[in-house]
């Protein structure tokens, strides 16, 4: 799966940070959440044996790319 999102870029300093707990990077706009919103997907995915990756380029904006085992 494929999540596209269109807010500012993440920059590529952020990158390793964004899934970690209470993380906000850019605080300078006002955009709700408490930091736990990736965590959590980040958590869930881990837990059914997932990975979720992260793609951010300027003027395209950010993907996040899911991938999860397919059980039979």
């Amino acid at each position: 799966m494929t999540f596209k999102d269109n807010r500012p870029v993440i920059l590529e300093k952020d990158l390793d940070k964004i899934f970690n707990r209470y993380e906000r990077i850019n605080t300078s706009i006002n955009l709700c959440g408490l930091g736990l919103g990736l965590y959590i997907s980040k958590q869930i995915v881990e837990a059914h044996g997932g990975k979720i990756k992260v793609e951010s380029i300027v003027d395209r904006g950010t993907k996040f790319l899911v991938t999860l085992p397919a059980f039979v």
